[in-house]
């Protein structure tokens, strides 16, 4: 109850800021993330407001942990890690819009993918925080943006095979499943809940074949806080 409360007041904070997410307009320092030509300056902002301690939301650099994620947001919209950083935050403290930020955690997300469609990293992280916050309707349509992006990567189609078993349509979980297998993907959870709802089905030994997994970049889940 507690969960659906927080997604409601969620829902409603975000759709009441929504005329107050700008797009990202890129300055000297900062640009795309995922390229080697923007980062150049990524050292320098990381340095100064994105520590270890800052990603961990352990402790702020420069005074709100919300604060320094937002500058380094600010600079570079789809920081795949402070997007993260970002999301646990706005769970860890229930709110849209936690201290010293200058968005709302969604807004940040818009920003994102507003700047760089082709990052379905971002898409990734979006899609895990909209499932925290009980959004799963836009949490399908990221990851399936995601999975029409990048149909190889593993952990897309483990993800869409967890969300089709929520909505119990398990032909599209299995399918997903079994593609996220073929793949190499380690976890077993997405199998055990097709077998405890009696759907799984073994794949044909060409399919059980060994693949080598595809380098996905490492992002820690964004996570619905302990005891919701």
């Amino acid at each position: 109850m507690k969960h659906a409360l927080f997604a409601c007041a969620l829902a409603a904070c975000c759709a009441s800021a929504s005329a107050v997410c700008p797009p990202y307009i890129k300055g000297t320092t900062g640009g795309d993330y995922t390229s080697a030509e923007d980062r150049s300056g990524l050292s320098v902002v990381e340095k100064f407001h994105f520590s270890r301690a800052v990603e961990t939301l352990t402790q702020g650099m420069t005074g709100s942990l919300g604060g320094d994620i937002s500058y380094t947001l600010e600079h570079f919209p789809n920081h795949h890690r402070a997007l993260a950083s970002m999301a646990k935050l706005g769970l860890r403290l229930k709110s849209a819009q936690p201290h010293g930020a200058r968005y709302t955690v969604s807004c940040y997300f818009e920003r994102a993918i507003a700047f760089a469609p082709h990052d379905v990293t971002a898409r990734m992280v979006y899609g895990n925080y909209l499932l925290a916050t009980g959004q799963d309707a836009m949490a399908l349509e990221q990851l399936d943006s995601a999975s029409r992006l990048a149909p190889e990567q593993a952990t897309i189609q483990y993800n869409l095979g967890l969300m089709y078993v929520k909505k119990k349509e398990y032909d599209k979980a299995s399918a997903h499943a079994q593609k996220a297998y073929a793949l190499g993907f380690p976890l077993p959870g997405l199998k055990n809940k097709l077998k405890a709802a009696g759907k799984w089905r073994e794949p044909p030994p060409a399919i059980m074949e060994a693949k080598e997994a595809p380098q996905e970049p490492a992002v820690p889940p964004v996570e619905p806080p302990s005891g919701e």
